[in-house]
């Protein structure tokens, strides 16, 4: 091997911040399977491009200048080349490293060093004093150890030591989360005004540096540390601590909101309209929202102290629209509870029968009266509107209101036809006579 040399495995952004931080003080040779990347740059005297992996390995000190997640296949592919070298590594995180050097180093006379330098490009473009490096001996001999841990030093780096566990926990909840951070900034899509505080000017710089980098390196950051997972999931904790100490107690001091999934006159409000009668509840006002995902995002928001849907049926099985809506929230369950269903067929008055075409609700009272709807108006159309139209009651209400084509008839509960003074045209149209819903009572 040849005396006062080193090789840079890897020549992205990083490996030309170590040859920057190297050069002149070392015979150094770059490799990178890119070529490329070698385009413009200007070596100092004695120093080499190569691209024989055999002649890479001719030096005293290899680093690796690779992305996480290419390290143990470049590792375990250069293996044979291991004759007595001193190997460092440069990642971000260090139980990933020490493990990957653990498994190759067997019998090839090889040590290591395990190193993450605290900084990158942009942190370090004027130069590098003050600035940190963990540091760990690993496998190295006391010796080149200390040379390494001296020489970084009279660079004017800050040598941190520590074992790669501690590093990694250190690291998740400082480079990690401002990391983080800087990416949900950059979804955010934070943009500077003419009115930014220091504060304000201080987010923008994590985001433009953080986002600097590769999602390459930012998704190995999260993914090849085991304690980055944790952080998120404290992060997103933390922010639904805060968010949630934002939102009022109670909305109203002098009563409490409800909001449904349906509108006036629907199965949800006659569902809500027991549970307060059931619970002595007489200060009240309920929020007609027709969907469960209104229903959800409002309680989120903050606009209703409690939030009121459908979540299953006897007959018709579970509400889709009601779980998927609740796969995006964080709610609790305050009650479950369940009401009998009766379905009812309606039209206009002066509208014959004969020019009833269509039969509209939401698609859950369709599943309640498949075989029903199959004998008795198998002609019938069935439809379910869009948005708001989706719930029953909305659908009946436009049809009073002249929005929906006369010749539509309604099924829902037997109220609409009061309330709207429709025809009844038959009732109990459910396939089993015990249909109950279940409808799910939940708050913030």
């Amino acid at each position: 091997m040849k005396k006062n040399s080193l090789s840079i495995i890897g020549f992205g952004r990083f490996g030309k911040v170590l040859y920057r931080l190297f050069k002149g003080d070392f015979k150094i040779t770059l490799y990178d399977a890119d070529r490329s990347v070698f385009t413009g740059i200007n070596l100092a005297s004695g120093d080499r491009f190569s691209f024989n992996l055999k002649d890479v390995y001719s030096s005293e000190t290899i680093f690796y200048a690779v992305p996480i997640e290419a390290f143990e296949k470049t590792v375990a592919s250069h293996r044979k080349y291991f004759q007595g070298q001193l190997l460092i590594d440069v990642l971000s995180v260090k139980r990933h490293p020490a493990e990957v050097f653990k498994k190759y180093l067997k019998g090839t006379g090889s040590r290591a060093i395990l190193t993450h330098p605290m900084f990158g490009p942009d942190s370090s473009k004027n130069g590098f004093k003050g600035l940190a490096i963990a540091i760990n001996r690993f496998t190295a001999a006391a010796k080149e150890y200390r040379f390494w841990k001296n020489y970084f030093r009279r660079k004017g780096l800050k040598t941190v030591e520590m074992k790669p566990e501690e590093h990694d926990k250190m690291a998740a909840d400082s480079q990690g989360v401002t990391h983080f951070v800087g990416r949900l900034l950059q979804a955010f899509k934070l943009k500077p005004t003419k009115i930014d505080t220091l504060g304000a000017k201080k987010l923008y710089e994590v985001m433009e540096q953080t986002c600097h980098d590769s999602w390459q390196l930012f998704s190995n950051l999260q993914n090849y540390n085991p304690y980055t997972k944790r952080m998120r999931l404290r992060l997103g904790a933390a922010y639904d601590k805060v968010y949630q100490q934002l939102l009022p107690g109670r909305v109203s001091k002098n009563y409490l909101i409800y909001g449904i999934q349906g509108g006036v006159g629907s199965f949800n409000e006659e569902a809500i309209l027991s549970y307060l009668k059931r619970r002595g509840i007489g200060k009240y006002k309920i929020k007609y929202l027709y969907t469960s995902p209104k229903v959800l995002a409002d309680l989120h928001k903050g606009n209703i102290d409690f939030g009121l849907f459908a979540i299953h049926n006897s007959v018709g099985g579970i509400v889709e629209e009601s779980i998927e809506a609740l796969a995006k929230h964080k709610i609790k369950i305050v009650e479950e509870f369940a009401i009998p269903i009766r379905h009812f067929l309606m039209k206009k008055r002066g509208v014959d029968f004969k020019e009833i075409k269509a039969i509209m609700a939401h698609p859950q009272v369709f599943r309640q009266c498949v075989s029903t709807l199959k004998e008795k108006y198998p002609s019938l159309a069935q439809l379910s509107g869009k948005g708001d139209l989706i719930d029953t009651a909305q659908a009946a209400r436009a049809l009073a209101q002249g929005k929906l084509p006369i010749n539509t008839a309604i099924l829902g509960p037997r109220r609409l036809a009061e309330l709207y003074d429709f025809e009844i045209i038959e009732g109990d149209l459910e396939d089993d006579k015990i249909n109950n819903t279940s409808f799910l009572l939940v708050k913030r």
